[in-house]
Formats: structure tokens, C-alpha cells, sequence
């Protein structure tokens, strides 16, 4: 969270306001007014909870932006504009929504939004919260992120597999994007490339690239899962693949197989530092096809990238990244030594092809763009949810 005063904080409060044209009752004429109002305000996160006023998120701090609190009415017209009539039916059964949603305001603009529903207990009945984060029109640059000239020369590789790892809110998905985007604004363009996400949350439509075209499919509102995506992709003769998260063990073997026959494949994975990664990944198999399976990962493996977030000295947020690239060199060591020493291993080689969390944390350090205690925790290793405080 942002260092301020409890007097900055206020007068940012002040500054913020309440929303001008709160209603007696929202309807659902009165949400997109809303959440473009909230943008205006540099909403990087929107709360909406029965029995609660609506919060925003600036800078790290929530502020109140409404002098009453939601009711159960208010919510079900806000819950069917942004999601449909069959969602309160949805999440009484004990689901809840992961969705993206779009306002366009005219012809030339639009606000984006990924948006997450779920039930609560809240004064003793059932109750709801929605939680709604800005998403930018155009991807970030790799320029914008401040991504390792090394990552940067090996994110393209000519076929095989690029992993982005972190805990949940670590950017994973913004860091790909960015990737992304690099790809195709190259000169040459990036062929064809299909993505599979759940939800869409980065739109490429905006970004010029003459020999490049994308096509974005929704999990699982276009395709039943993340694994059906690559089996998908197999029959539409791509160049890139980029499937949201390889969160099983069909999803991981069909990504390894499409990184086998001739296809760039991009994916994520919910784990902190290369050698967790590799043996997360290793662990989702049975035991007598794990052999088989951690061989054929090393041969589609390029490059592992472990990114977290940590706030920023002077504001915001900045990623601090480990990777790996693993090249003929890495491939043939690792294929060659038993599987039991692949965990230590990777964690000597990434000094030597790449860069531990803690080299990272202490260059950003230096430097003076975070504080002491995040280099710490950083370094020692930790938890996202302590560094995402």
C-alpha cells in the first residue's frame, strides 16, 4: 500500500467526492453512469456490496463514494445489467461469476472492466459483492513495465513453450499482454494468433500490425475449458497460442503437445520461482506417466518468468520479476540427471540463466524504487498475499 498521511489520505477523500447523480434507486440505466464516473475518478478497483456504500480504489486506498449503502434491490438490477438474468440463479447454487464487461460510450471509446461476482453472508442472509477492475484500451508496452532486456530476447522463440508465473493479482495476465502486443507491432508480425482466456481482459483490436491477426476466445462462454482451447487451436493452424492458465493436467499436457509440433504456446501457472514451477507442474501428473511427462516439459520449455507486484516508492505498483531461459544447453543438463535433482538444480542455474527473485529485489532496492521491507520479503521468499498488502 502507498505511504500517506491520514491527512493526505482525507483530502484525497475530499478530492474524490461522492458520485454527483446518485439515485434514490439504482436501475440499470444508472450503472454504466457509474462505472465511467468512477474511471474518471482513477479507479484502478470498483466494490460494489450489498449493505455497503460502493468503494474505490486509488493508489491502494479505498474511499466511499455514495451516502447510502446498496440494498438487495439495488444489486440484482446492477447484477442482471452487468451479467444477465440467469446470474442470481447462478450464484444460489454456489457459483460465482467471473466475467468481462464492456461500455461503449460513443463510436471512439469505451471502458473496459473484468469483473468478479460472488455470494457473501452479509447481516445474516445471503448477500453479494462485486468486484470490478479497470482495464485499460490498449495493452502496456514491454517498455511500460519495465520488462529485462533478457526476457525481452527470448520471449519469441521459434516454437516450444513461455511461462508467466505468480500469485493471484501478480500481473500475469498484463505482463502477457504486454507480450503480446510486442509480437504484433513487429515488423514481421506475429502470423496467427489465438488466445483462450477466462475472462478476456486485454483486447488487441486497437494495435496495428500488418501481418498479424488475433482471435480471442472466452472461457467458457466460446470454448468449454482452457485444454479444449488447445485442442482448438490444433485445427486452426496458428503460430501462437495463449492459453489463460495451465491450472490441470489436461490443460499442461495439452499445452506441452502443442508446444511439441511446431506451435509457440504461452500459458500461466499460480506458483512462485522457476524450480517451484517446474515441479508444480511435474506433480500434476500420476506417478507413472511423470517421468515421461517432466521430459517431454523440458524439451517444449523456453523461458519461466516469475512476476510479483510491490508497491512502488512514491505510488503504484511495480513488477519485480525471476526467470529462466532455457536453452539447448539447460534442456540437455536437466534431460540428462535424475528427476529427484531437477529441483535443486534449476534453483543454482537460474543465477547463471537468468535472475533469482532476491537479485531482483535488491537491484530495485538500490536503486530506491521500493522499500526495505518488500526487498526482505522478496527476498527471503513469500507469500503473494504479504506483498500484495
Amino acid at each position: 500500500m502507498a505511504s500517506l498521511t491520514l491527512e493526505q489520505v482525507h483530502e484525497r477523500q475530499e478530492e474524490i467526492g461522492l458520485w454527483p447523480d446518485e439515485p434514490l434507486r439504482i436501475t440499470a440505466q444508472h450503472v454504466d453512469d457509474l462505472l465511467i464516473w468512477c474511471v474518471l475518478k482513477r479507479a484502478n478497483d470498483i466494490t460494489i456490496q450489498t449493505d455497503r456504500q460502493v468503494y474505490i480504489e486509488v493508489d491502494g486506498f479505498i474511499y466511499a463514494i455514495m451516502r447510502r449503502p446498496i440494498d438487495s434491490a439495488d444489486m440484482e438490477n446492477i447484477i442482471v445489467k452487468i451479467y444477465g438474468p440467469d446470474a442470481m440463479a447462478k450464484l444460489a447454487a454456489g457459483k460465482d461469476l467471473d466475467l468481462s464487461y464492456e461500455i461503449r460510450a460513443d463510436r471512439n471509446t469505451r471502458y473496459r472492466f473484468r469483473v468478479n461476482i460472488t455470494a457473501i453472508l452479509s447481516r445474516g442472509r445471503d448477500s453479494v459483492q462485486i468486484t470490478l477492475r479497470s482495464l485499460p484500451n490498449l495493452p502496456p508496452t514491454m517498455l511500460d513495465l519495465g520488462v529485462e532486456q533478457k526476457i525481452i530476447d527470448n520471449w519469441s522463440p521459434p516454437q516450444g513453450m513461455v511461462l508467466v508465473t505468480g500469485p493471484t493479482g501478480s500481473g500475469k495476465t498484463t505482463l502477457l499482454a504486454a507480450g503480446c502486443r510486442m509480437l504484433i507491432e513487429r515488423p514481421l508480425g506475429c502470423g496467427k494468433m489465438l488466445t483462450y482466456e477466462a475472462p478476456i481482459e486485454y483486447v488487441y483490436d486497437q494495435i496495428s500490425g500488418d501481418h498479424s491477426i488475433v482471435a480471442q476466445s472466452e472461457v467458457p462462454r466460446h470454448i468449454p475449458s482452457f485444454a479444449a482451447g488447445v485442442r482448438n487451436a490444433m485445427r486452426r493452424k496458428p503460430n501462437i497460442i495463449l492459453v489463460g492458465e495451465a491450472r490441470d493436467r489436461e490443460t499442461i499436457n495439452a499445452a506441452i503437445e502443442a508446444g511439441q509440433t511446431g506451435h509457440c504456446v504461452y500459458t500461466t501457472v499460480h506458483t512462485m520461482g522457476v524450480a517451484n514451477t517446474i515441479r508444480r507442474m511435474i506433480s500434476a501428473f500420476d506417478p507413472g506417466e511423470r517421468l515421461e511427462r517432466a521430459f517431454a516439459l523440458m524439451e517444449t520449455l523456453r523461458m519461466v518468468v516469475t512476476q510479483a507486484l510491490v508497491p512502488r516508492v512514491g505510488g503504484g505498483r511495480m513488477g519485480v520479476r525471476e526467470f529462466m531461459v532455457f536453452d539447448d544447453n539447460v534442456r540437455e543438463l536437466m534431460l540428462d540427471m535424475p528427476l529427484e535433482r531437477w529441483t535443486t538444480e534449476l534453483q543454482r542455474l537460474v543465477v547463471r540463466y537468468g535472475q533469482t527473485m532476491e537479485q531482483a529485489a535488491n537491484k530495485v532496492f538500490k536503486e530506491g524504487l521500493i522499500e526495505r521491507r518488500y526487498y526482505l520479503l522478496l527476498a527471503k521468499g513469500f507469500s503473494g498475499d504479504e506483498v500484495e498488502e
